[in-house]
């Protein structure tokens, strides 16, 4: 018969692991007391976790606490599972221990057995690499998993994220450019207002987005200080002096990040700000698109019976019964997004006001929380841009239409002959459903040269 388990060992004794798998007692343990929900512990923050023992084995070895032949072994694999080469040897869930321990002891198995497996010693035999003795040197979870979040948030919100904000604000800007003349209605309470162009109403949407942008890069000046080096509490038992600060440099070697070692490693280890307030720039990102997806929906409600202004692609059929519906379905899919972000950034304020003393147990909701709200909202804004706002265009004769009847184009003769007058004005042609310019030339408030001097929709739009 096929051999499906093998025995292995940890401080609380035998366990029977999946004869092929690469992870060892630790992880197998987890696996089973922790079998709640499918969520997966996100794989950025394991290729994060990769590097910081990549990282600590070239600062150990440096700083002459691991030999120099262990220490190639170490970065090699380590290596290798940044990379994404082993992403299916990391399968614990989210909802595990609040320190993260579990899934920093994965990490260290599958080095460990990775290296064994290479070097032709059984799995789980611990040599020529031992999980905690070699892998874990100068580390605890407390500091080596927190960091691993910092650096993927770090890189997920750098890389990805913040460019894709900008591509969609920069689209927006094109919009608005291409629209600077077109005259149309402004909208305040849902009721009709005075002019303004297509392209200033286009122009908030991109500096909504560019304002955001800017609002999250200033909050990745709180993630790049790395809490690694302050091991258990927070004082550094355990990693030899200078540790810490060597870290960082080689971590900021290896992600491209400008990482450096926290001042003060209890305030990083005890508490989450930094990841709190991230997450709650992102969710500010997610206001800001909520508000502009239902900007968009809203004008290009219709066709014929709502306010029509614009045109959105029409990228699939809309409904399974009435033929020809079409919907804004983007929008609808950012709303979404929008709403779900806003309720991970709830539960990750709850987490970072949960800790205590010097631990805060929630790492694992607030690392998964924050990396899946920045793949979310990466995802979204793309799609938002290349199936949607790329391709909007204005309806230019319902946008005209709508100016020549309306009524607060009345609103710059007030200062001429006054709002009594003026808003007389307005309620005369509304009722007689006749123009504000017969309606003015009737009560004889102002002549025909008067009024088309001053009611001039373009003008209004730059007074």
């Amino acid at each position: 018969m096929t051999q499906t388990t093998r025995t292995e060992h940890d401080s609380m004794g035998p366990v029977e692991v999946p004869a092929k798998a690469l992870w060892g007692a630790q992880t197998q343990r987890s696996l089973q007391n922790f079998a709640i929900s499918d969520d997966r512990i996100p794989v950025d923050l394991i290729h994060a976790l990769a590097q910081i023992k990549q990282a600590a084995a070239i600062v150990n070895a440096r700083l002459g606490v691991l030999d120099d032949s262990r220490r190639d072994l170490i970065v090699k694999v380590a290596s290798e599972i940044a990379e994404g080469r082993y992403d299916d040897q990391f399968p614990l869930r989210v909802w595990q221990t609040g320190s993260g321990t579990q899934t920093n002891m994965n990490v260290n198995e599958v080095i460990s057995n990775l290296i064994s497996q290479g070097e032709g010693e059984p799995l789980g035999s611990h040599q020529p690499v031992h999980p905690n003795d070699h892998v874990n040197r100068s580390q605890s979870t407390n500091d080596a998993f927190p960091a691993a979040i910092h650096i993927a948030a770090a890189a997920g919100i750098q890389h990805r994220l913040l460019p894709e904000v900008q591509r969609l604000s920069e689209t927006f800007a094109a919009k608005s450019e291409a629209w600077q003349d077109i005259v149309k209605i402004g909208r305040t309470h849902l009721q009709d207002a005075v002019p303004l162009t297509l392209g200033q109403e286009a122009s908030a949407w991109r500096d909504q987005l560019g304002s955001a942008g800017k609002r999250i890069e200033a909050a990745l000046q709180e993630l790049y200080p790395l809490p690694l080096g302050g091991t258990a509490v927070g004082t550094g038992l355990n990693a030899p002096e200078g540790f810490a600060d060597l870290a960082a440099t080689e971590l900021a070697r290896l992600s491209g990040l400008p990482l450096v070692s926290a001042p003060n490693k209890f305030a990083v280890m005890a508490s989450h700000d930094g990841l709190v307030n991230a997450m709650g720039q992102l969710r500010l990102l997610a206001v800001s698109l909520l508000k502009i997806a239902n900007d968009l929906r809203l004008l290009a409600c219709g066709p014929r019976a709502g306010l029509a202004e614009l045109h959105l692609p029409e990228n699939e059929p809309g409904s399974s019964i009435m033929p020809g519906k079409v919907n804004p379905t983007q929008c609808e899919a950012m709303a979404m997004v929008c709403t779900q972000v806003i309720g991970l950034d709830a539960a990750v304020a709850m987490a970072g006001a949960g800790g205590h003393l010097q631990m805060n147990v929630y790492k694992p909701l607030i690392g998964f929380n924050l990396l899946q709200t920045i793949k979310l909202l990466t995802d979204a804004c793309h799609s938002f841009r290349v199936a949607m706002v790329e391709g909007i265009e204005p309806n230019r004769s319902r946008i005209q239409r709508d100016v020549e009847q309306s009524l607060m184009l009345v609103t710059p003769l007030a200062p001429v002959i006054g709002y009594d007058k003026a808003s007389a004005i307005a309620k005369y042609a509304h009722e007689q459903g006749t123009s504000l310019r017969d309606a003015a030339l009737e009560l004889g408030y102002v002549n025909a040269t008067e009024f088309d001097r001053i009611v001039d929709p373009a003008a209004m739009t730059h007074p």
